[in-house]
């Protein structure tokens, strides 16, 4: 008589599970753009949504706790002159978001822990350098301030945002790029292209160190549909979840380092299609619960939270599952890695789970433009001030350092409001 074996894995009965209504969000009017992103970026203290917009571009931050419904006249963050075609969460400060548009332009934002009560309009710094709309951003994920561009017009930047500088640029692609990968440590990073070939670069030396490959270690067809798949990877569970843009099922794998490879987990299937989809770092999910990842998925008019889940009867935390995971303190600073250096992720234990801190000041070893708010008046230094007479100047000089005064002074009164009603808001009052 003949027994088959059943592969073992802690992740064979991983199931996952809408959560209830009631901690959805509601009434959103997500983005219309015809472009391949996920349109969602999420960490563990905002969601990020990019929507519709009359006369440009702009996305919906909002706080984890603000479920249900939105309202529509929820204070947006705008500032591009063009629809929003990516956002990415920085994974060393929760606080910083990173935006690109068909403007041409990249953005960096710094969004504040209270709930927002007017647009927010003013990036921390604006990054320039391409001639045709930029579709993707994705942040180095060891080296403090590194964040990579890639345009319609086939560049890669590579920014330390923290001087609003570029650092390298790479134009190796014939064709439009279509996404973007760093591997774990931030030396080499994965493209593919609208020419069908899968590059890896080595942004440092400014080379394709390697294209396409002989054969795929496993090759597995999951439907005849068109729609732009969406992949996740798990690094600490080694696992990959597969979500496709207007498909409403979500596919899980489990990758080994035997034969075959890759090992087909399960399919989250619901009724409607999904407009997206963003995928919680590890550090944001409930380890109370054996949660092991958590996928926001984006439909018409709501995002909808599934949680994944290893059935375990025991309370107590479960090592197996949560190995230490990437925290938010960089490995690098921008100098260290553009001079060579690689360093694996910090690493942080979810034993007693992951509580966000507050948002603070990106430390740098040099002066950073994401300390403080850049000016879009121009300075009085900049005018031909020659030309003046000298009364004249001393009286505007006068009226310029009064006005400053009085919007200094708004200003604070305006954020010890957002303090108050944020302590209301979260019951802290």
């Amino acid at each position: 008589m003949s027994r088959s074996i059943v592969r073992q894995s802690k992740f064979r009965h991983v199931f996952g599970q809408a959560v209830k209504t009631e901690q959805g969000y509601d009434d959103i009017r997500v983005s219309k753009v015809t472009w391949d992103s996920s349109f969602c970026a999420v960490n563990p203290k905002f969601l990020a949504v990019i929507v519709e917009s009359s006369g440009g571009g702009a996305f919906l931050v909002l706080p984890l706790s603000k479920t249900g419904r939105v309202d529509k006249n929820y204070p947006l963050v705008v500032g591009h002159a063009g629809p929003v075609l990516d956002i990415d969460w920085c994974p060393h400060d929760d606080n910083i978001l990173a935006s690109c548009s068909e403007d041409c332009t990249a953005m960096v934002w710094q969004i504040p822990d209270h709930i927002l009560t007017r647009p927010l309009s003013d990036p921390i710094v604006v990054l320039e350098g391409h001639s045709k709309r930029v579709g993707i951003v994705s942040w180095h994920p060891t080296a403090r301030n590194i964040l990579l561009t890639a345009g319609s017009d086939n560049l890669i930047i590579i920014w330390n945002v923290g001087t609003g500088e570029p650092l390298l640029s790479m134009d190796d692609h014939p064709d439009l790029i279509y996404s973007i990968s760093w591997n774990r440590n931030g030396s080499l990073f994965c493209t593919t292209c609208k020419d069908r070939r899968l590059r890896v670069c080595d942004p440092r030396k400014r080379e394709v160190v390697a294209t396409n490959f002989e054969e795929p270690i496993a090759l597995l067809e999951l439907d005849t549909s068109n729609g732009v798949l969406l992949p996740y990877y798990d690094a600490d569970a080694n696992m990959v979840y597969l979500s496709g843009k207007g498909d409403s099922s979500v596919r899980y794998f489990e990758i080994t380092e035997e034969p075959p490879y890759v090992h087909y987990l399960n399919t989250y299937s619901s009724k409607e299609p999904q407009r997206g989809m963003g995928f919680m770092p590890k550090r944001g999910v409930d380890v109370t619960k054996c949660e092991i990842a958590r996928l926001y998925k984006l439909h018409d008019k709501k995002c909808e939270p599934i949680t994944m889940t290893v059935p375990r009867k025991s309370d107590l935390f479960q090592d197996d599952l949560y190995p230490d995971t990437a925290g938010p303190e960089p490995a690098l600073e921008p100098e260290e890695w553009l001079e060579g250096r690689d360093e694996d992720p910090i690493l942080v234990s979810m034993r007693e789970g992951y509580v966000p801190p507050k948002s603070r000041e990106l430390k740098v070893a040099k002066k950073n433009v994401l300390d403080s708010r850049p000016t879009t008046r121009r300075s009085m230094s900049t005018l031909e001030t020659n030309s003046l007479p000298p009364q004249l100047l001393e009286r505007l000089l006068e009226e310029i350092q009064n006005l400053k005064a009085t919007v200094l002074s708004q200003e604070k009164r305006i954020c010890d409001l957002e303090d108050k009603l944020s302590q209301y808001t979260n019951g802290t009052a």
